[in-house]
């Protein structure tokens, strides 16, 4: 999920691009316009989804599902913290164990 979010970001910063600053090309608009709402979609049943199953916390599916159709960077963002916050745990761990 965290590659897709971040591919997510990329798509999204490419669709502003293009509507804002390149004057709404066609069909590049269209098609990065339609990748980031079934990209949303498909993020936020499989965040939904994980929460169930207990993969991820629910703080992050509420930034992919509730923030990620106004911009996806704040899940992106989400999963690069928690991955750090996980990182940290298993050295804290580990050097608890030594």
């Amino acid at each position: 999920m965290e590659v897709v979010s971040l591919f997510h970001s990329c798509v999204y910063t490419g669709l502003l691009i293009c509507a804002f600053l390149l004057g709404k090309p066609q069909p590049v608009t269209f098609i990065l316009g339609l990748s980031h709402g079934l990209l949303w979609i498909g993020m936020s049943i499989a965040s939904i989804l994980a929460v169930h199953y207990r993969v991820i916390n629910l703080r992050l599916a509420l930034a992919i599902t509730l923030l990620g159709c106004i911009a996806p960077f704040f899940g992106t963002i989400e999963f690069l913290l928690q991955s750090h916050r996980r990182k940290l745990a298993e050295a804290d761990a580990e050097a608890v164990a030594s």
